[in-house]
Parts: structure tokens; sequence; C-alpha cells
């Protein structure tokens, strides 16, 4: 498909509902990324930019990429970069091996059937770096600089091909972790986590309809009021990404179904303080005061990590 160029929609208006209905909140990333489309859309074509969406687990960096090739109405390619450590893998190999095939970046361009796919690479920071079969994250360099992969060479197929059409997206969780000047051609945009407002948002419009649905339970609509789901996230599950909050979600539904397969009948459709207890246990936080009275030599302190 060396040749096939998908024209892209541009109706920056539907871009933006498109984001909006799958992702609550990231305000910044998605006015970035509507931003990236009307420039694309002026220019015509344009070599595209590598955007690097940098932050804690089960933020939502992966399916945003998703989210942004439904938007310009691409083909979505998502090559997991966890753990790579052959530089082959990315380069391709050269014909005179036995089993040679051309690197993973030719081959899923082959697949998606078009020469200008949106291109998520999973996990950048987690390539190995120099080792006994190359440097793959020296290799990834000439892929992610917009001003040389118009000539990207594979040593299979022993000629330059043109990857600047492609929109690349790489995610990440921590920037430390990647090669200096890898990073210094990627764009940076950091997912920060959720405030507890706009989880309750998360919970309601994705996280207990899904569960619902996967649990069987969507029939028997259970009700979680917003103090309930306020309680789960603040006593429960203290992390920046939604990923553990959807796991207890899971767990409180999963109760009611197995009490609706034995009993035949749920009691109660709105999940109480009681049903939580009954299916996470004791609290596992508490909210913590600052000091009331001032004694010397305490002080109330405050922690931060990368995840929250």
């Amino acid at each position: 498909p060396w040749n096939e160029y998908v024209s892209d929609h541009f109706d920056l208006g539907k871009a933006q509902e498109l984001l909006d209905k799958d992702h609550y909140g990231l305000e910044k990333v998605k006015e970035r990324i509507v931003e990236y489309l009307a420039v694309l859309k002026l220019k015509g074509d344009m070599k595209s930019p590598i955007l690097c969406l940098a932050g804690p687990p089960g933020v939502g960096k992966t399916s945003l990429g998703k989210s942004i090739a439904d938007a310009v109405g691409r083909k979505y390619i998502r090559m997991s970069l966890g753990g790579l450590r052959d530089e082959s893998e990315i380069r391709g190999h050269r014909k005179t091996y036995i089993g040679a095939m051309p690197g993973r970046i030719i081959q899923n361009m082959r697949k998606a059937g078009q020469s200008n796919p949106v291109f998520v690479l999973d996990e950048i920071d987690k390539v190995l770096g120099m080792n006994v079969q190359g440097d793959p994250s020296a290799a990834l360099l000439e892929v992610l600089d917009p001003e040389q992969n118009g000539t990207f060479y594979d040593n299979y197929l022993e000629t330059s091909f043109d990857l600047s059409r492609v929109l690349f997206i790489a995610t990440a969780n921590n920037l430390g972790n990647i090669h200096p000047a890898l990073l210094d051609r990627m764009e940076i945009i950091d997912i920060a986590g959720y405030l507890l407002e706009e989880k309750i948002q998360i919970a309601k419009r994705h996280l207990i309809p899904k569960q619902l649905k996967e649990n069987g339970m969507d029939k028997k609509k259970l009700v979680f009021s917003d103090e309930i789901i306020e309680k789960i996230i603040l006593d429960y599950s203290r992390e920046s990404g939604v990923r553990n909050l959807e796991k207890l979600i899971a767990k409180v539904i999963r109760k009611k179904a197995s009490q609706f397969v034995q009993e035949g009948k749920i009691k109660g459709k709105q999940i109480t303080l009681q049903d939580l207890h009954h299916a996470l246990g004791a609290p596992i936080f508490q909210k913590e005061r600052s000091l009331d009275a001032s004694v010397s030599g305490v002080a109330t302190g405050l922690a931060w990590t990368a995840v929250g």
C-alpha cells in the first residue's frame, strides 16, 4: 500500500466532540490535538510532529491515540515497545539472513494498508538501551525525527521509505528512562492524574456502564450515587489513574450479581455504604487533618510521587 494515502476528515467540531465523548477532562491534551488538526487542514501536507503523552498508568494515554485516529479518520496501529531489545525489530534484517523480514514499522504499514496511519508507540520508556543486539532506542531516532523520517531506510526493503505523513504518538510513564536525544525529538504533553470531581464523572459516564455490561448486570441497573463513588475513591483507591477504581466498582457489582443469582432478586438497586463494606472490606485510607494546636517540633508534611 505504499502510495495509498487516506484523505483526512477535518471537521474540528466533530473531532472535539469525539475526544470529549471518549475522555473526560484532559483539556490541555485535547486542545493540542485540535490545534494540530487545524494546522494540518490549513497546510494540507504537514511534517507530522511526534507527540509524546507522558503520565502515570491508567490515565488513558493509549486510548487517546485510538480517539485521535477516529477523529482524523485514519487507521490506528499500536506497537508496544516494552522490552524491545533488538535493533532489527525496527530497522529490518538484511536479506542475507535466513528468516529475514522487514522491521515492525514497515510490517505494520503493510497491515494497515495505507501510508499515513496513526501510529501509537506504546511504552517508549521501556525500550532497552545498548546491548548485544544493537541499540533499539538509537534506531528509533530516525523514525521519530520529522526532518529525517521522510527517508527512513529499512534494511530489508533496501530503499528509503517516507514516514513523514504518519502521525506518531508515543506514550511513556517515566521520562527519565528515555534516551535524551529521543526525548529531544518529541513534543511532550504531560497528562497529570485526575481530580476527585473528574474521577466521579469518569466513573458515572464510562466505568460503571462498562462494568455493569461486563458483569451481566446491565439489565438490572444498579445505582451508584455521587457520595458512594466519592467514598470508593477517597477510602479505597488513591491513585492518579482510574484503573484501580474500575476494579473496585467491578467488585461491588460482582457481589450484587452473586446475590442476584443465589436469591433470584436484588435487595435494593441503590448501592449503600453497607454494600461497600460487604464487598470491599474496611476503608484502606483515612482522611488526615492538619494539626489543630501547634506543637513545637511537629510539622504537617506533604508527600508527592509520580503516581499521585
